[in-house]
C-alpha cells in the first residue's frame, strides 16, 4: 500500500501547501497517490464528483468540449494545481503513461482552506499589535478551534490571564470547584488522578493544551489534579467567557432524529455514563467510554468515524464532545441528555441491557462478555 505524501511534497502543490501540518494530518487518509493506468480515464466531461485532483507521476490529457487537448506532465507548474478543477468538469481527462494522482474531497478542503486563510488574517493582525504569533500558531493547530471563529479566539486572546509557574506547581486539585480553564502556553504538564501510590497518569499536556474544561462543562468538582512537570506558563479563561466563546461553538448538539440519520451513515452512539448506568440500558451497539477513562480510551476510537454521545442530563456528554474535539474527533452531543426525552423514545432508545460493546485496538468493536 502507498504511503500518505510527505510534507515536502505537499508543499509544493496549491492550495494544499498553505495548510497547517495540523490540518495535513487531518487530511492523512486521503494524502495516499492512486494509480491510473495507461488509456484509463480520471474523470469526464461534465462530470461532477466533488473531488481535488493532483498529478503527480506520469502524463495526462485534457481535452475540452470542442476537442482541443492539453498535455500535463508531473512536475510541471500546471501540475501544481488541481486539474480541471470547476463544476461540472470542462474536459475528459485520460492518462497518457502510467500515471499517479491524488485525490481529495473537496468540501473538507475547502472547509479546512477557509479556517486556515480566516486564521491567518487574524494572526497578521495580532502580530502588528505585538502578540506571541508563534504561541498562537500552535494553539490554534488544537483541532478545537476548528470550530472556533476567529473573532471569538481574538475576544478570547484580549480576556486570558498569564500565570508563570514552577516546576511542580500544582494548577489544578482534584476535588475542587472549577471557575476557569486553562491553555499550556510554554512547559510541561501532567494530568493526574488520585494521590499517593493509588495515583493514576492520565495524560501529558502539550503546549496548546486546553485543560480544566470538564468541570465547567459537568459542573462538578475538578476531576483530576494538573501539575507541572517542569517550568512554565499557563493562560486563564474564566467561566463565563469560556461558555460564551469556546463552548458555543465547539460542542455541536443533535436531536434524537438528526442522530438517527448519522446512524444511517455510519455513525455510532458514544454511552459516557458509569458501567452501572450502562449496563442497566444502553443504545444499540453503543460504545461504552465513561467521561472519566475518555483520555485514557479515546485513541480507540476511529478517526473517520461521527460519534454521538449521550449522558442522563446533557452535561458529561457534553464534557466529551469538548475533549474529542480538542484529539480531532468528528463528535455531536444528544440535545438535553436522555432526560429531556419523552418515556416512550427513551426506552425505545435504550434499549439493550447488560454487557455491552468496547472499542478495541485498529478500529474494532467488540461485545464484552
Amino acid at each position: 500500500m502507498s504511503e500518505p505524501l510527505t510534507p515536502e511534497q505537499l508543499r509544493s502543490l496549491t492550495p494544499l501547501n498553505v495548510l497547517s501540518e495540523q490540518q495535513w494530518r487531518e487530511l492523512r487518509s486521503q494524502l495516499v497517490p492512486q494509480p491510473l493506468l495507461a488509456g484509463q480515464l480520471l474523470f469526464r466531461r461534465g462530470d461532477q464528483a466533488r473531488l481535488t485532483c493532483y498529478l503527480l507521476a506520469g502524463e495526462l490529457q485534457l481535452q475540452d468540449a470542442e476537442g482541443r487537448a492539453q498535455r500535463v506532465q508531473a512536475g510541471s507548474e500546471i501540475s501544481c494545481h488541481p486539474l480541471s478543477p470547476g463544476l461540472p468538469r470542462l474536459h475528459d481527462a485520460r492518462a497518457v503513461s502510467d500515471v499517479s494522482v491524488l485525490m481529495i474531497d473537496s468540501a473538507t478542503l475547502d472547509r479546512l482552506l477557509t479556517w486556515r486563510l480566516a486564521h491567518q488574517d487574524l494572526l497578521l493582525a495580532l502580530q502588528q499589535s505585538g502578540v506571541d504569533v508563534e504561541w498562537l500558531e500552535r494553539l490554534l493547530e488544537n483541532p478545537l478551534f476548528a470550530k472556533v471563529p476567529p473573532a471569538n479566539v481574538q475576544s478570547m486572546l484580549a480576556r486570558l490571564q498569564k500565570i508563570e509557574l514552577a516546576a511542580g506547581s500544582q494548577i489544578i486539585e482534584e476535588g475542587a470547584t472549577g471557575d476557569c480553564c486553562y491553555f499550556l502556553e510554554s512547559g510541561r504538564a501532567e494530568v493526574i488522578r488520585g494521590a499517593g501510590s493509588e495515583h493514576q497518569v492520565l495524560a501529558e499536556l502539550e503546549v496548546g493544551a486546553c485543560f480544566g474544561e470538564e468541570a465547567l462543562l459537568a459542573d462538578r468538582p475538578r476531576n483530576a489534579t494538573v501539575t507541572m512537570v517542569e517550568a512554565g506558563s499557563v493562560l486563564r479563561l474564566d467561566r463565563q467567557d469560556f461558555f460564551a466563546l469556546l463552548k458555543a461553538p465547539v460542542v455541536a448538539e443533535v436531536s434524537l432524529g438528526e442522530g438517527a440519520r448519522l446512524l444511517t451513515q455510519g455513525a455510532q452512539w458514544l454511552d459516557v455514563r458509569l458501567l452501572e448506568e450502562y449496563e442497566k440500558a444502553h443504545a444499540p451497539q453503543a460504545l461504552h467510554m465513561p467521561l472519566q477513562l475518555l483520555r485514557l480510551k479515546a485513541r480507540l476510537l476511529e478517526r473517520s468515524r461521527t460519534y454521538l454521545c449521550y449522558c442522563d442530563s446533557g452535561k458529561r456528554s457534553s464534557s466529551a464532545v469538548f475533549l474529542l474535539s480538542q484529539l480531532g474527533y468528528s463528535v455531536y452531543a444528544l440535545r438535553g441528555g436522555l432526560d429531556v426525552l419523552p418515556a416512550v423514545q427513551r426506552d425505545a432508545l435504550l434499549c439493550e441491557s447488560g454487557a455491552g460493546y468496547l472499542a478495541r485496538s485498529g478500529g474494532r468493536t467488540e461485545r464484552s462478555r
